[in-house]
């Protein structure tokens, strides 16, 4: 019982940066933008470290550096590609009408919700394995977040949600991740083995966003040297977190 309020405290903390979809409202859009790929820069960074500072010692410490490791590394990198293909599938050409809805803020929410229920899990996951590994898990897992959900929230304005609404309806899709966490400390307290697997999951899942998604953000603008070398230190200081979290 000891990891269960460390972890419940972490993924309501988690679900609570949904409402950071306020500085879309606050903040103007240039601004925002700017103070985003810094965020971007630090996400990855975090994500990276997390990967290779935390959950990828822990989890060949539990099952040795072998294939079943590697396997379950490859698998959550897979996963995530697949998971992201899906969400973002309907692609569809013909413009918004009465007549031709485009349903994407439904879908976003979904997408969301399952990404949050994942999100629950891991750091479930990564507490069963030890406090740091949970706490590691769940700054990572929170930096990126924070860019997450600017964009979720953004997309469900654009689908015609009022701003209320939106957030509350996001703040719902994230509140999956207290059911994730929940389902994985039932199922963990019976099976260690299921943990073990799913922290190195964990592991390919964040290589995968770090690595397909968020460094291909920051390279999609030319962006002028004073900046670039901003973004890296940002970059390098997501990577110091997570080694400084090692020493807990």
């Amino acid at each position: 019982m000891g990891i269960v309020l460390p972890t419940l405290i972490s993924v309501i903390i988690v679900s609570l940066i949904s409402l950071v979809g306020l500085l879309s409202i606050i903040v103007s859009g240039k601004n925002l933008k700017k103070l985003l790929v810094f965020f971007i820069s630090f996400s990855a960074g975090s994500l990276f470290g997390g990967a290779f500072l935390h959950l990828l010692p822990e989890a060949a410490q539990a099952l040795g550096f072998t294939l079943q490791l590697s396997s379950a590394v490859l698998t959550g990198i897979v996963f995530f590609y697949v998971l992201e293909n899906f969400i973002h599938w309907r692609h569809c050409h013909i413009p918004t009408t009465h007549d031709h809805p485009h349903p994407v803020g439904t879908m976003s929410l979904v997408g969301d919700g399952l990404h949050n229920l994942i999100d629950g899990m891991v750091i479930a996951a990564a507490y069963l394995i030890s406090i740091p590994a949970g706490i590691a898990t769940t700054v990572a897992v929170a930096i990126h977040e924070i860019p997450q959900e600017i964009g979720d929230f953004g997309v469900l304005i654009h689908a015609g949600y009022s701003k209320g609404k939106a957030l509350f309806l996001n703040f719902c899709s994230a509140l999956l991740a207290i059911v994730g966490a929940l389902m994985v400390l039932a199922v963990g307290a019976k099976s260690q083995l299921f943990a073990n697997l799913l922290v190195p999951f964990t592991a390919g899942g964040f290589i995968y966003i770090a690595g397909a998604d968020l460094i291909p953000e920051l390279r999609k603008e030319v962006y002028p040297m004073s900046k670039l070398i901003t973004q890296f230190v940002f970059f390098l200081a997501g990577i110091a977190i997570m080694l400084l979290l090692t020493f807990i």
